[in-house]
């Protein structure tokens, strides 16, 4: 029975984040579900501005479901956020959210009941928006069976970050959020396959994810690219790849780094249609 599982919500913010996205996805991760969470831990990442601390005051205020904040002095960026929110979760099964994204109604009574059941991790398609939530521009689906997944993630992320429902005891044994720019959760995911996690992904979108500007300006350049380089190194170290593997994908990911940044959205998008 659905309505008896105990769950944390873990959504971080931080000082880039709107007020307005962070009350709509607050609101569709809470009020809005056919099975809230129990808790909500937002953890803020460092000072915020008046108007975003006024909306968190207002939100944890006015919350249907008790909200635990976990505030902290300085931006210490996603992956230490995740991980400070990560061990105050009062329950094993946790969600994440993101303070821009929109949850469908009926999210967590999909994805939960499958944690509870035994399963790990599970992820979701993503439906992307720009500014209009109820026009979706691509959907990005991932595979949905564990092989598949485990094939996948040897050349590319396996799960929608923000579409995610894991055991927090998983997460934690296989080493917690690291720091690694941009790809701290597909280094999560790597570990916890290598140890074996139990994984699926549900084909439907159950988010609605805000691409936002600078979007694929941000997937660009070298800086990304080095993180792609550090991420491989490490992929291989533990076994995910093998040495092939790991030359294959540095070159496709260098060939993505430095195309200019409409070509890159072009490219992304046809990728996205074609899956």
């Amino acid at each position: 029975m659905t309505q008896g599982i105990q769950f944390s919500l873990l959504l971080p913010v931080y000082a880039g984040d709107s007020p307005d996205h962070l009350r709509r996805a607050f609101d569709s991760a809470t009020r809005e579900q056919t099975l809230a969470p129990t808790e909500v831990v937002l953890v803020q990442d460092g000072p915020v501005g008046a108007p975003l601390a006024l909306e968190i005051e207002r939100l944890a205020a006015e919350s249907p479901v008790p909200v635990r904040r976990v505030t902290l002095p300085r931006n210490v960026g996603l992956a230490a956020a995740l991980q400070e929110g990560l061990t105050v979760c009062a329950h094993e099964i946790v969600a994440r959210a993101d303070a821009d994204d929109v949850c469908e109604p009926e999210r967590f009574a999909t994805q939960v009941p499958m944690v509870a059941a035994g399963l790990d991790l599970v992820g979701s398609a993503l439906a992307e928006f720009s500014h209009d939530e109820s026009v979706v521009e691509a959907v990005r689906r991932r595979p949905t069976e564990p092989e598949a997944i485990r094939r996948f993630a040897t050349q590319q992320n396996p799960f929608n970050h923000p579409s995610v429902v894991y055991r927090r005891s998983a997460v934690l044994a296989a080493g917690g959020y690291q720091d690694l720019p941009l790809m701290e959760d597909y280094w999560l995911w790597a570990r916890m396959l290598v140890r074996g996690a139990a994984v699926a992904n549900v084909e439907e979108a159950l988010v609605r994810y805000r691409t936002g500007a600078g979007l694929y300006r941000r997937r660009g350049g070298w800086r990304a690219f080095r993180s792609d380089v550090e991420f491989q190194r490490r992929a291989h170290a533990i076994g995910l790849t093998t040495l092939p593997q790991m030359v294959r994908n540095l070159a496709q990911r260098l060939l993505y780094r430095v195309v200019p940044d409409a070509v890159r959205r072009r490219g992304y998008r046809l990728l996205v249609a074609r899956r």
